[in-house]
């Protein structure tokens, strides 16, 4: 089930509860359908020559499926997202930006674990470039 403020993001957008879902980052992440179409039409701009931007657009795409939301808010997740996602018992979804991110408990909390045991170089490396993060 998606918390409300998800939801209503998916259902302002006038697609009938319609999102799509795929494979990313050892995780399930959602789109609405605006934000993918945008994703697409990036995906249009890419060197075709390159083997891996090719690879990656064939799996990112691929992996794609629209779901839509029932009448309670919840999204059935099909069975090739779970099986990449390491679906277990307990799952986190976490909002990030424009997108959510389903991920299976063990494996978000890693991911939070090993983000924090190298978050000064993260800092380090992010102070190096022109990004003009504020936090």
């Amino acid at each position: 089930m998606l918390p409300v403020e998800f939801r209503d993001v998916i259902l302002a957008t006038g697609q009938h509860g319609k999102a799509i879902l795929t494979n990313f980052d050892g995780c399930v992440v959602g789109y609405s359908l605006p934000e993918w179409e945008r994703i697409e039409d990036s995906f249009q701009r890419i060197n075709m020559l390159n083997r891996q931007l090719r690879d990656f657009q064939r799996f990112f795409i691929s992996g794609a499926m629209e779901v839509e939301l029932d009448k309670q808010g919840r999204i059935l997740i099909p069975p090739h997202l779970r099986a990449y996602a390491g679906f277990s018992r307990d799952v986190a979804l976490a909002g990030v930006g424009r997108k959510f991110e389903i991920w299976d408990m063990e494996r978000f909390e890693e991911q939070r674990r090993k983000m924090e045991e190298g978050f000064d170089a993260v800092m380090d490396a992010l102070a190096q470039t022109d990004c003009d993060l504020r936090i």
